[in-house]
């Protein structure tokens, strides 16, 4: 099976050495060359990568591969199908998914997630209200846009809402017919979302509400689907300090914010 799995970047990274693998320069549009593959040719959007992040690498994925799967991880993740126990001592760039190891689960899945993220004391959608920008009012703006566009998704929605767990991060593997009727549902919204959405007095950072909503979108859409999914366990290639970001967390949760 022909498949590549997109490695979106805005930096100069180590990259897998598996041809299954395509560096690929997200928000490459009026940026510095970095070597590898911009999202700014073909048919594109990486002009929106400021809002939209790594959808304008899908997109991009979308509109120039023509392989039999697509999928997408990070220079910083990656799926692995080795249990963390059995990575200990090892170099991690070893332990990264191959070919050979994808085209066994490709034989009986059509869709690849990664492990999902559990909040435990939140939902999705609290998830959102108690980060240091509130986003509640744009959330409700991407459900206004489901609503109106694809309402008999809106109970998905609603449904991973109120959920304490997601498939984060837009990593998946997808062969190619339901990759484009994925893209074909999400891209109309997103885009629609996205114009609805006044920034005007936003940080760079809260502008990209789009791209956090982004990220459940695939759950959204496989709730109606029902595609019988691989959940395979993501590699942090970087260093994670894990007390801070769990400090991170609970101060969100329980600190006042604007």
């Amino acid at each position: 099976m022909d498949t590549k799995i997109i490695v979106a970047t805005h930096k100069a990274f180590y990259m897998p050495m598996d041809p299954l693998y395509l560096p690929l320069h997200v928000g490459r549009e009026g940026k510095s060359d970095l070597g590898y593959v911009g999202d700014n040719t073909g048919d594109n959007i990486s002009g929106k990568n400021a809002r939209l992040c790594e959808l304008t690498g899908i997109y991009w994925a979308w509109k120039n591969l023509n392989t039999d799967a697509i999928g997408l991880v990070h220079y910083r993740r990656h799926f692995t199908v080795w249990p963390w126990w059995k990575r200990l001592g090892k170099n991690k760039f070893d332990c990264i998914l191959t070919q050979d190891e994808l085209e066994s689960i490709l034989a009986e899945y059509d869709l690849v997630l990664p492990k999902p993220r559990r909040y435990y004391i939140e939902s999705n959608y609290s998830h959102f209200v108690h980060l240091p920008y509130t986003f509640e009012k744009d959330i409700q703006t991407l459900r206004e846009a489901i609503k109106d566009m694809a309402s008999d998704y809106l109970e998905a929605f609603d449904t991973v809402m109120a959920r304490s767990h997601a498939h984060m991060f837009n990593m998946f593997i997808m062969k190619r017919e339901k990759f484009d009727a994925y893209c074909e549902w999400l891209f109309p919204i997103i885009v629609e979302a996205d114009k609805r959405i006044d920034v005007s007095g936003y940080t760079p950072m809260e502008a990209r509400a789009v791209a956090y909503f982004g990220e459940f979108m695939l759950d959204v859409w496989n709730e109606k689907q029902k595609i019988p999914y691989k959940e395979l366990p993501v590699m942090f290639m970087e260093k994670q300090n894990w007390f801070a970001k769990g400090g991170r967390f609970l101060a969100r949760k329980f600190l006042p914010h604007k």
